[in-house]
């Protein structure tokens, strides 16, 4: 069967863990500038207060797991009024050991593991719109598992290592982002597959890129009329299904340009286009730029982190 949520996460290629063991205690308080990449912590015993830019404030318990794929601003603080100490990622070095808040000397009242990583893709915008802001599971034994895991490997300098994060990382994603979807999802990919008619034709489209589909055809997919499965579809992925594919099929076609030695005519077949002028226009359209200046600008290679993300 297809799975949409898979082929995202596969298209994002995350990777470069970067984990820092984190505690506090007394009266603390620590203010996060917006960071853009994705991070996640995951609370190991305690508790504290976070308050994310655009959500309410939430108590993080042992157990809790959190996951921002874009990480806005955030105050991370203990439950004593504080001014917060501000920290900008993208500016500070990143710590050699673990980073410890308030109180130095005696136990910690909280312990973190907290983590940055990357989104190799050049749609990582685009799919990370699909997800939900912010991800928040309490009680989740499989992520804890991971993070540990992640934790671990972050740490040492293992023959694979690089390997085994990044695989460590898309499970960690896919644990994360499945642990949240259902009906009380914000818009997006997770809240669609939710939606058992919906997720047939989502599983459609994204099982059969180059296939023309029409919103007819999908909402045949669904069992829904032209007009039900339009609306249904607009409001809970957040865009209109041809939308949707269109978004889809040049996350596609920016993969194969950066990825495969394909020629123009074979890469605009792989994503429904009946010949390669057609796909350059749509292409040129959409991203700016014709696809084989694209494909010649476009490289695999890795662009660096910020200091604060990167392994030592």
């Amino acid at each position: 069967m297809n799975d949409p949520l898979e082929k995202v996460i596969a298209l994002l290629h995350p990777r470069a863990v970067a984990s820092k063991p984190i505690s506090g205690a007394g009266r603390w308080g620590v203010r996060y500038s917006d960071f853009g990449q994705p991070s996640f912590c995951a609370v190991l015993e305690g508790r504290c207060r976070l308050a994310v830019d655009g959500h309410p404030a939430l108590t993080l318990e042992a157990g809790d797991f959190l996951l921002l794929p874009a990480t806005p601003g955030f105050t991370l603080s203990g439950f004593e009024p504080v001014r917060p100490e501000r920290i900008d990622p993208k500016a500070t070095p990143a710590p050699t050991g673990e980073v410890r808040h308030g109180t130095r000397t005696g136990p910690p009242d909280v312990r973190l593991l907290g983590g940055y990583f990357a989104f190799e893709a050049p749609d990582a915008a685009l799919l990370v719109s699909l997800m939900p802001a912010m991800v928040h599971v309490r009680g989740a034994e499989r992520l804890s598992v991971l993070v540990r895991l992640v934790g671990d490997e972050a740490s040492e300098r293992r023959p694979g290592r690089e390997l085994v994060l990044t695989r460590l990382v898309e499970v960690l994603l896919i644990e994360a982002l499945r642990s949240t979807s259902g009906e009380d999802a914000p818009p997006g990919l997770l809240r669609g597959l939710a939606d058992a008619r919906l997720a047939r034709a989502i599983r459609q489209m994204h099982g059969q890129v180059a296939r023309s589909w029409t919103v007819t055809e999908l909402a045949r997919t669904a069992a829904l009329s032209r007009s039900a499965f339009f609306e249904r579809f607009s409001r809970t992925v957040g865009l209109p299904p041809m939308e949707y594919l269109l978004a889809w099929r040049m996350a596609v076609a920016k993969d194969l340009l950066r990825r495969h030695d394909l020629g123009l005519a074979e890469v605009a077949e792989r994503v429904g286009y009946g010949s390669a002028s057609t796909f350059s226009t749509a292409f040129s359209r959409h991203v700016g730029q014709p696809p084989s200046r694209y494909a010649r600008h476009s490289t695999a290679s890795r662009a660096p982190l910020p200091s604060s993300t990167r392994l030592p």
